[in-house]
């Protein structure tokens, strides 16, 4: 009689959250880099939603704001890119 095949069990890691106070949708701007600077990780990688604690229309709007930042040249794209 053959084994049966044990199913892999899936781990859900615990990822520590950092609630972060968001002023209200419209003052969310690119040229505010030191607010923006708070959902960047130390490599400057965008942090996501679950790390943030943000809503998901808050998250988008964060994200294209940092994009049009790096885009500016207020924030660099990577670690070795610090301005």
């Amino acid at each position: 009689m053959p084994k049966k095949k044990q199913k892999k069990k899936f781990i859900k890691r615990n990822i520590p959250q950092i609630k972060i106070a968001v002023p209200s949708g419209d003052s969310i701007d690119y040229k505010n880099v030191k607010f923006l600077t708070k959902f960047l990780s130390p490599r400057f990688k965008i942090l996501p939603r679950q790390r943030t604690g943000v809503s998901a229309k808050v998250q988008r709007k964060i994200v294209l704001e940092i994009k049009k930042a790096r885009i500016m040249g207020l924030l660099p794209f990577t670690e070795s890119q610090q301005v």
